[in-house]
């Protein structure tokens, strides 16, 4: 299934999906005189390792994870930044994260059968606790959310026309809800390259977003993982495309973003947006034309729906860029690449993190 073997793909890919970035300028060049770019601010993450997710508390403390089982966490908004390697997962790669507090994170390492694993610190880092060690051979974790501190779920790639997912209502054990979601398609697996392949909003609603086959597509539940629908999306899906990064703004208005790893494939989309919830979707009137969207933020107070925010920001290996109204006019990062991860801290402030251990933040 191309979601696990995306995630080892992806290892060396800032050159494939760089197809778009030909392309990569302002969607419209009368508007961009008109735009205030945001401010663009290199900090040192403390590790030469690649970073591929992050999570804002707030506008000051952050995590971040990546490679060789390296965390990252600030708590002065990136004037400083402390890293750190989990023991006894150096060889593991954290593709996603989730900050509670400054003292209290989740990691999530991917990789078949037991290299898939839940990790939780209470003391800002210096122990991590195992909350969860995959044992089915087959099953491959690529991303996990929350929608408190103490309840969330993750998300697998399909196992016999299954999707295995484990789900924690008290933030310490976690237990299996493998076939509450829709069937699987011959093929059907997540993208591992931001961390981003589901998202939560409010108390129960979340949204996973599918590739591997066609159509590519977008599961929902509105009652915390019980029950779940699938509904098709309008962009690519195939062994090498899909959907690879999600987000809502509030409980009806959401954003996609993906595209294709074949670095022969002809022109594809990268984003579409729904107002309905996700049962529907639209590809959004221009396009950020930086190649495969690998992950995509809304602005917003960390871990709270900003109802009338429209603001987005999205990320990957050939660039970045953000949209100031939910996809109708796009305007570039300038030279910013090899970036696979973006997540907002408020709504003004940004962070990107990438290749050998870069972080951006990014002020608006």
């Amino acid at each position: 299934m191309f979601g696990r073997s995306s995630a080892f793909l992806l290892t060396g890919l800032c050159t494939v999906v760089a197809v778009g970035l030909v392309g990569a300028t302002q969607s419209s060049a009368t508007n961009q005189a008109a735009v205030r770019p945001p401010t663009l601010t290199a900090q040192d993450s403390g590790t030469t390792q690649g970073l591929i997710a992050v999570s804002p508390v707030n506008k000051r403390v952050v995590w971040a994870s990546g490679r060789g089982g390296t965390f990252a966490v600030t708590t002065n908004g990136g004037a400083t930044w402390r890293s750190g390697v989990v023991p006894g997962a150096e060889s593991l790669q954290f593709r996603d994260v989730e900050g509670v507090s400054d003292t209290v994170a989740y990691l999530l390492s991917i990789g078949t059968g037991s290299d898939a694993r839940i990790y939780k610190t209470t003391d800002g880092g210096t122990t991590w606790s195992l909350q969860f060690q995959n044992q089915d051979p087959a099953a491959f974790f690529d991303c996990f959310a929350f929608w408190t501190p103490t309840r969330g779920f993750a998300q697998s790639d399909s196992v016999s026309g299954q999707f295995p997912v484990v789900r924690t209502t008290n933030g310490q054990t976690w237990e299996s809800i493998a076939g509450h979601e829709p069937a699987a398609l011959p093929g059907e697996s997540f993208f591992a390259s931001s961390g981003t392949c589901v998202a939560t909003e409010g108390k129960n609603n979340a949204w996973a977003v599918t590739g591997g086959a066609s159509p590519s597509r977008v599961l929902v539940t509105r009652d915390g993982g019980d029950t779940w629908n699938a509904y098709d999306s309008p962009l690519r899906g195939s062994p090498s495309a899909g959907l690879f990064s999600v987000a809502f703004r509030d409980g009806q208005h959401g954003m996609v973003g993906g595209g294709d790893l074949d670095p022969t494939a002809a022109p594809f989309d990268q984003t579409a947006t729904s107002s309905d919830g996700g049962k529907t979707w639209v590809v959004t009137p221009q396009q950020p034309n930086i190649g495969t969207v690998f992950g995509l933020s809304y602005a917003a107070d960390a871990g709270k729906a900003r109802p009338h925010g429209r603001m987005v920001v999205v990320t990957g290996p050939g660039g970045a860029a953000w949209t100031p109204d939910e996809g109708g006019s796009w305007f570039t990062l300038p030279a910013v690449a090899d970036f696979w991860g973006v997540a907002f801290g408020s709504p003004q402030t940004a962070w990107l993190v990438g290749t050998e251990g870069r972080i951006l933040r990014v002020d608006f």
